[in-house]
């Protein structure tokens, strides 16, 4: 039975639904969620790099006023057991790294957690905190390493990285054998800065105990990442353990694991009988949530003398922690750009005192396409053809991996859209100057994969007798407008008036699904909402024609269609009654269905990512040193577009990160300490709306069939994807300087 709908509601550029008590204060965010008898936790981080922690006096902090507990390694309980590190994506336990702290006296990193103060008042709990008094034992044999230079001698080539995801060396073909061939060689080392997320909302966590039954309020991209991680360290059913957490104010992928805080606020509140919440200070937030790992890039591009690649080379360096095996994927997106026969992609880590690097936003893409679009642009110099050109003429029209065609691309129509916006022809002329101003323009490709989820998702569509629906699915709205898109998709299905649908997230109470990381939470939950309000449609249709009272008796489900919620028979649009008639008629307070979608299974037919074109305008003003991007164009194909208005706020919050990226973010680690130099927003650098330029955002829908129902892509990381390099591209047209490493600051120009 196949049921229609003719309510547009998909695609349609509307509001926010969130915005309202966004804007007016009313969202209750996890800090704000009022509890009875709540009391407050602070976390104790260490002050060493490594070593152990000899003595750890707590007897001032005890002694404090409204202070009822300080937890330690001496007395926090032992936890059950240590997940592994697998991606939330999994829909399975995600612990950020495979350490839980206050376990014993060693100390692995700086930050550190070793102590948590519980008091009646956060800043009581603040002032306890500086009371504990820590006494450590450091190996001075054993220097601590956090610094690529201090580690590049101890690196090791690991069998895999990413949570096991991500094989450790990946070739095809023969690589040296066609270097050696190549007309034109590039070979060229780009580093990067590490870097941190700084959601304005710090992670924070309340925890409150009914008998065996904890409920937790976290700030969380996925609740049931939270839920079965929490349980698997308790070692209590994870159905024992309820999450909440409808507004999440920014992740980034900060988020997108489940950091120590909310087991320790939980262990916290089971000690005490209390509700306790336990909130990261912004100086935490760089050491207790992980963050994009410093790393250097080698890499060797090979070409005949048209510019058409023949091999590839790509190596990476990066610090790990001492328990995980990490690495962002930053030679995904780069090994299948373009069409390449010969290709070889190494991960080297080394053990650093560190905690896991993490899932940054644009995870690998940002940093393995700047080297990649950075030796592309210098390729292009050398054969003597346009940049553009040169990608056009090593397009890969299918996957160089595997050989499967893309389920869909677009990238042509990027390039040529993008290249049209930015006024691309006037490249071919020499730089302009405007007074002091160096100007120039830069493009890059953009791509980024799609992740299926690997677990079913499900959702649940009800439909109440005045006609209005809610559908519900257990995903916190963190800022991506998911609540806004899935009530269209739920108004679409249904044949609704958006107006009069809702939608339900971010409780583990609700239908079941994965964390909506990876680009992958608009195609997975969307999928699953369509599902749901489909067969919800489809069980009212066959109600209705089933029904002797009603006008539809009779009639095929397939020729009835909805719009408006009335139920009219296709060619008779008179003939038909509303859903609310129906189930009033049957005294009827609401129907529901529920609704699963599976991923697609790996049959080996397409290959399936993202595709965009990125170009930038800038202007350097050589004598003082200043970049000033004047405009971002990027143009992107992410399938089918939910919401036109939501679509384009996370391309342009992805363009102007990469911005920030590109020219401003680091986090500088003092070496002889082994701790962060600039752990506030006060010395992290980021783009404020000053430093933002013209940003433009071209959508090209191409019809995908293959990666879910709907053929939806995501767009939430590929908008930084090729920002950074096409940024980078620009300064060198500008002033002939090529800057091999992120950000790009005022030194590199003078």
């Amino acid at each position: 039975m196949t049921t229609a709908t003719t309510t547009p509601a998909l695609g349609r550029p509307l509001d926010r639904v969130d915005a309202l008590p966004k804007v007016t204060g009313s969202a209750a965010y996890t800090a704000d969620i009022p509890r009875p008898g709540l009391v407050h936790g602070v976390l104790v981080g260490a002050r060493v790099a490594g070593g152990r922690i000899r003595a750890i006096d707590t007897a001032e902090a005890l002694a404090a006023a409204g202070v009822l507990a300080v937890l330690t390694h001496h007395n926090l309980p032992r936890i059950a057991a240590q997940p592994p590190l697998i991606p939330s994506l999994a829909g399975t336990a995600a612990p950020g790294e495979t350490f839980f702290p206050m376990q014993d006296a060693t100390v692995h990193y700086a930050g550190q957690h070793i102590a948590l103060v519980v008091a009646d008042t956060h800043e009581r709990a603040l002032h306890a905190s500086r009371l504990v008094r820590v006494a450590y034992e450091t190996d001075e044999e054993t220097p601590a390493v956090t610094t690529l230079d201090q580690g590049r001698d101890q690196a090791y080539e690991p069998e895999a990285v990413f949570g096991g995801l991500v094989p450790g060396r990946t070739a095809r073909g023969d690589v040296e054998a066609a270097l050696a061939r190549s007309a034109v060689r590039v070979d060229a080392t780009y580093a990067y800065a590490a870097n941190h997320h700084n959601p304005i909302e710090p992670h924070c966590a309340t925890a409150e105990w009914d008998g065996d039954r904890l409920t937790l309020h976290d700030t969380t991209q996925g609740v049931t990442a939270t839920q079965h991680t929490v349980a698997a360290l308790l070692g209590i059913p994870h159905v024992n353990v309820r999450v909440i957490g409808h507004f999440t104010g920014g992740s980034f992928g900060s988020k997108a694991m489940v950091w120590h805080h909310a087991t320790l606020a939980a262990l916290a509140a089971r000690h005490v009988g209390r509700p306790v919440r336990l909130a990261l200070t912004r100086e935490q937030m760089f050491t207790s949530c992980g963050h994009r790992e410093e790393q250097e890039q080698r890499i060797t591009l090979g070409a005949d003398a048209d510019g058409r690649l023949t091999a590839l080379r790509h190596h990476k360096l990066s610090p790990t922690s001492h328990f995980d095996h990490w690495a962002e994927p930053s030679l995904g997106a780069a090994s299948r750009m373009y069409a390449c026969p010969a290709y070889e992609g190494v991960y080297r880590l080394f053990r650093a005192n560190t905690m896991t690097p993490t899932f940054t936003r644009c995870p690998g893409e940002s940093t393995g396409l700047f080297a990649l679009e950075s030796a592309m642009d210098e390729l292009a110099a050398r054969v003597g053809v346009d940049p553009l050109q040169l990608r056009l003429r090593n397009l890969a029209e299918t996957d160089p991996a595997t050989g499967r065609p893309w389920s869909s691309s677009g990238l042509r129509a990027c390039y040529e859209r993008g290249a049209e916006r930015i006024g691309w022809r006037r490249r071919a002329e020499a730089p302009a100057r405007e007074g002091e101003w160096l100007i120039g323009l830069g493009m890059a490709s953009s791509a980024y994969p799609v992740f299926p989820p690997t677990s079913p998702q499900r959702a649940r569509a009800r439909l109440y007798a005045d006609g209005s629906a809610v559908v519900q699915a257990a995903v916190s709205e963190f800022g991506t407008g998911v609540a806004t898109a899935m009530t269209q998709v739920a108004a679409d299905a249904l044949g609704l008036d958006v107006a009069r649908c809702r939608f339900q997230g971010g409780d583990t109470d609700l239908p079941n699904v994965a964390a909506a990381v990876g680009s992958a939470g608009a195609g997975m939950i969307s999928a699953a909402v369509h599902t749901a309000a489909t067969a919800l449609r489809e069980q009212l249709v066959a109600r209705a024609v089933a029904d002797p009272a009603s006008p539809l008796h009779g009639a095929a489900p397939e020729d009835v269609v909805v719009a408006d919620g009335r139920m009219a028979l296709r060619d008779r649009p008179a003939t038909g009654e509303s859903y609310a008639g129906l189930l009033r008629r049957h005294h009827q307070p609401d129907a529901e269905a529920s609704g699963a979608w599976g991923p697609p299974g790996d049959d080996g037919a397409y290959a399936m990512s993202t595709f965009g074109a990125q170009f930038a305008e800038v202007a350097v003003d050589p004598g003082l040193g200043l970049i000033r991007v004047r405009r971002l164009v990027g143009a992107f194909a992410p399938g089918r577009v939910l919401n036109a208005k939501t679509a384009r706020s996370q391309l342009m919050g992805g363009m102007l990160w990469g911005l920030g990226q590109a020219l401003l973010e680091a986090t500088f680690m003092d070496a002889a300490a082994g701790r962060w130099a600039n752990t506030s927003l006060g010395d992290y650098l980021v783009p404020v709306n000053a430093d933002a330029p013209e940003v433009e955002v071209e959508l090209v829908e191409v019809a995908d069939r293959v990666v879910n129902p709907l053929g939806v892509k995501g767009v939430g990381e590929i908008g930084q994807a090729g920002t950074a390099s096409a940024i980078a591209n620009a300064v060198h047209h500008a002033t002939g300087r090529r800057v091999r490493g992120l950000p790009i600051t005022i030194e590199d120009m003078l």
